[in-house]
């Protein structure tokens, strides 16, 4: 994990535009919100997707960071004064306290751009109609029907009271979306799989995206602010819909065993191959931070 961290924040360093290259005060801000934080949870998934289907290192630099500034995009918007309203994140001001509204708008906006910018200048499948199809994927994750839509649904949601299978899609489509584009982009990096071996690798990260979900609602009122890097209880202050308020604490853990089981077991058949992403299972409902 921290090869592959340390290879995509050098990656990330190199395809950002330098802040000395106008307009430099927003090519600041965006390598502000993206560089020296963050778990890099997606981009793990991707390379070890990859690594399953034997992918060279250097494509799923691509991918793993098209979908990682997607991923930075979304955070720099969720935290707006329109949005979510926070003024920390992963341990330091968010973009619009560090710069202002209408400059981190305009972060998010660029690093979207920029996420499609390299997937496309970039040669990372062997097929053009392959590579269009990653594209598409991604877009498809990022947009009305993915994470942009769950955040919708979200918002239309705060004071209510959600049922299981309500929270399951807005987080489907909110927080899951992208991490199946994670898997899906990084496996189609490599060689060739099987449509019945894609289908796997999609139902694991379907797991593993909810359960990622419901471990971050179980943190949200359980660790410090210090701990996450970001205001620890803004949920249940913003009274939103959690698998917490939902299912209470120990029914939310066994939430995230069970999904994280049916994870792994979506696994079988790939032999070592799988070890990665079952490992990164593991961390993501075992991890405390």
């Amino acid at each position: 994990m921290g090869k592959v961290q340390a290879r995509v924040e050098t990656a990330l360093e190199r395809f950002l535009p330098s802040d000395k290259v106008a307009p430099q005060r927003l090519h600041a801000a965006m390598r502000y919100a993206v560089l020296g934080g963050g778990k890099r949870v997606r981009p793990l998934l991707a390379f070890a997707a990859g690594e399953l289907a034997g992918a060279d290192p250097a494509r799923l630099d691509v991918a793993a960071c098209a979908v990682e500034l997607i991923h930075a995009y979304s955070l720099v918007h969720d935290d707006l004064p329109c949005m979510d309203d926070d003024v920390l994140r992963r341990g330091k001001p968010t973009c619009h306290v560090e710069y202002d509204e209408s400059t981190a708008l305009l972060v998010g906006d660029s690093l979207q751009s920029l996420a499609f910018q390299l997937l496309a200048e970039r040669r990372i499948a062997d097929d053009a109609a392959a590579q269009l199809d990653m594209i598409r994927i991604l877009a498809a994750a990022s947009g009305s029907r993915g994470m942009a839509g769950g955040q919708a649904i979200d918002l239309a949601s705060v004071g209510r009271a959600l049922t299981l299978p309500e929270l399951e899609h807005m987080h489907i489509h909110k927080t899951g979306a992208l991490i199946r584009a994670s898997v899906g982009l990084g496996a189609r990096c490599g060689n060739p799989l099987l449509p019945e071996q894609l289908s796997r690798l999609d139902r694991y990260a379907k797991c593993v995206g909810l359960a990622f979900q419901v471990v971050d609602d179980v943190l949200d009122l359980e660790a410090s602010t210090a701990t996450l890097g970001k205001t620890a209880g803004k949920d249940s202050a913003n009274n939103k819909p959690t698998y917490v308020s939902a299912l209470g604490v120990c029914r939310a853990r066994e939430l995230a065993e069970e999904l994280r089981a049916e994870a792994v077991s979506s696994l079988e058949g790939f032999g070592s191959g799988g070890r990665r992403l079952e490992a990164l299972a593991d961390f993501i409902v075992l991890r405390k931070f």
